[in-house]
């Protein structure tokens, strides 16, 4: 099965930034929206950021808007991550999976709607 490999997770302090990066191998994801995803332990699985696949339309929770930006570069098949004033409450394990049913963004991000799901990489923030 065709997997997102997710990676530039970390233990960091608050207020650190990270960049997370999403390779997709053997899938083209020219054409489709693509979202960041996370759990944290005992919750359910939340919508972080979409990006459209090629009309610069994002979407961005309520939690996260204003401190992280979501990127793409269709020439190397990738989409970027960048999380600024890292929170405790950002702990969680984050996915990345395209949305094989639109190639624009929308203002909820489903994750029924997204395929392709893979191992996540950590991301845990603490004092």
């Amino acid at each position: 099965q065709v997997q997102f490999v997710e990676s530039g997770g970390g233990s960091v302090q608050p207020g650190v930034s990270l960049r997370l990066s999403c390779a997709v191998p053997g899938f083209d994801l020219r054409g489709y929206a693509v979202g960041w995803f996370r759990q944290a332990p005992g919750k359910e699985r939340e919508g972080v950021s979409c990006i459209g696949s090629s009309d610069g339309s994002t979407s961005y929770s309520d939690t996260v808007k204003g401190r992280f930006t979501i990127s793409r570069d269709n020439a190397k098949n990738m989409v970027f991550l960048e999380m600024n004033s890292l929170k405790p409450e950002d702990t969680a394990e984050y996915y990345c999976a395209a949305n094989l049913l639109r190639s624009t963004c929308t203002a909820v991000i489903r994750s029924y709607e997204y395929s392709y799901w893979g191992q996540g990489t950590q991301v845990t923030v603490s004092s």
